[in-house]
């Protein structure tokens, strides 16, 4: 092994960052350009034994709490200091709720080095406008930082069951390829594009169509609805990804991050329930069936504690942030499912969903920009 060897910290440790971690841990051994053991920060608990969640990984090699039954591998150290988890690592991979990014790239300003990849789905809304969290950690770490999403529930990727993902560049290919070479499997396929917006917000929009799919289950509309608002959602996704960002490229929408994953996002597939429970995509649409069953009665905050055992849902707030940006440029009336779906969060009915007419589009996406009629 040379000096030259690349280190790797995984930031987070639910269940997507368990199932990561066990995906590069096993890259690792294998790699020669990889150092073998893989950091994996994480948020301490006390468990009901008494014990710390970083102590019983670190001993049972599982994540009993959020990954119980699976070996993560015995090169995975657990590391509930972040500083101390990020030390010496030229590869970081993020993979925490996003509302938590800003404090944790604060704290590592100046700590690290070279290269990181967010798996992250969610955005940031300033004043200024929304932020993505790829370009929150490039701008707060002044590192590159690339993406990967896809159709990807943890918990069938943990088992080694065929999954698919998308890495997002925007310029270093070769680091791009890096990356894919860190988490690429016999049963994990990874591909690389050059659309790093168009990945990202692939990733993070899918989850408003989510909570709209949620709804349309809990209010046992059928396939058929579910399917229209799955086909609205996309449209919405890729139009508002476009004015955003008029580089995002269409064929982004066609790959594992794009139409896949909101297809495994919206599903409810009775043999998948107790595996989506725990997944981003699962979770959020799961939550919003029982918020429609309880016609919108009890709060998305207090389904999230009875019913995610300490993760935490992505779709709820990711709508208010992409209500908020709608609404300070002017463009709700563009968006009526986005929109829709914000307005049920907070106060009308979950019949709503489907009480709204499309309105004719002002606009047509031309050579990749918005043109407004």
């Amino acid at each position: 092994m040379t000096p030259a060897n690349s280190r790797v910290t995984v930031v987070g440790s639910g269940n997507w960052g368990s199932v990561a971690a066990k995906l590069i841990a096993s890259n690792t051994l294998k790699l020669d350009s990889f150092h073998d053991e893989v950091r994996m920060w994480v948020f301490e608990e006390t468990l009901p034994s008494g014990e710390k969640l970083s102590q019983v990984i670190n001993r049972t090699n599982e994540n009993v709490k959020y990954m119980p039954g699976i070996k993560l591998g015995k090169n995975v150290v657990a590391d509930p200091d972040l500083e101390n988890a990020v030390r010496d690592a030229s590869m970081l991979v993020f993979v925490t709720p996003h509302q938590f990014m800003e404090g944790i790239c604060k704290r590592l300003v100046g700590k690290i080095r070279r290269d990181a990849i967010s798996l992250i789905k969610g955005m940031e809304v300033k004043r200024e406008g929304p932020c993505m969290i790829s370009s929150l950690i490039s701008e707060q770490l002044g590192i590159s930082c690339c993406v990967l999403m896809g159709a990807n529930i943890a918990n069938e990727i943990a088992v080694e069951k065929f999954s698919e993902a998308t890495v997002g560049y925007r310029k270093d290919k070769e680091t791009a390829e890096k990356w894919v070479q860190l988490f690429n499997t016999s049963y994990f396929m990874v591909s690389a594009v050059q659309d790093v917006e168009g990945v990202e917000l692939c990733g993070t929009l899918k989850n408003v169509v989510a909570i709209a799919a949620g709804f349309v289950d809990g209010l046992e509309m059928g396939n058929n609805t579910k399917a229209a608002i799955m086909r609205i959602g996309l449209r919405e996704m890729k139009t508002f990804s476009k004015l955003l960002f008029p580089s995002v490229k269409d064929s982004t929408f066609f790959e594992s991050c794009g139409v896949a994953d909101l297809i495994t996002t919206c599903c409810n597939n009775a043999k998948l329930l107790h595996l989506l429970l725990l997944t981003s995509g699962g979770r959020n649409r799961r939550c919003a069936e029982a918020f429609a069953r309880n016609g919108g009665k009890r709060s998305f905050d207090e389904l999230e504690a009875e019913m995610l055992q300490g993760q935490k849902l992505q779709g709820v707030s990711t709508a208010k942030e992409v209500y908020e940006v709608l609404r300070h440029r002017g463009w709700l009336e563009l968006f009526p499912l986005f929109s829709t779906v914000h307005e049920i969060c907070i106060a009308v009915p979950p019949t709503a969903i489907v009480e709204y007419s499309e309105h004719t589009p002002k606009f047509s996406l031309v050579g990749g920009s918005a043109q407004f009629f």
